[in-house]
């Protein structure tokens, strides 16, 4: 059975970073403030990073027990 709880964490995670960039961008921060959101900005990218990689390995691993081992390049359907 899935994990749900990780993809919901990684989409409250992300959702967090895109949070803290817009107010970044505003520029309406001061400077230690800016180094505080900047911190806790690079711990959620590396949360991110983490729940990436996992779901990469799953993949792999999942592949792997189908006797498929080869990922190919993903492309992405472009609307127009």
């Amino acid at each position: 059975m899935p994990k749900k709880n990780n993809a919901i964490n990684f989409e409250k995670t992300f959702l967090e970073l895109e949070e803290l960039v817009n107010e970044m961008e505003d520029g309406d921060l001061s400077l230690e403030e800016s180094l505080k959101y900047f911190e806790k900005g690079m711990l959620l990218t590396k949360n991110c990073q983490q729940a990436l990689n996992e779901a990469e390995q799953k993949v792999k691993m999942l592949l792997k027990e189908n006797n498929n081992e080869t990922l190919g390049e993903f492309t992405p359907n472009k609307k127009g």
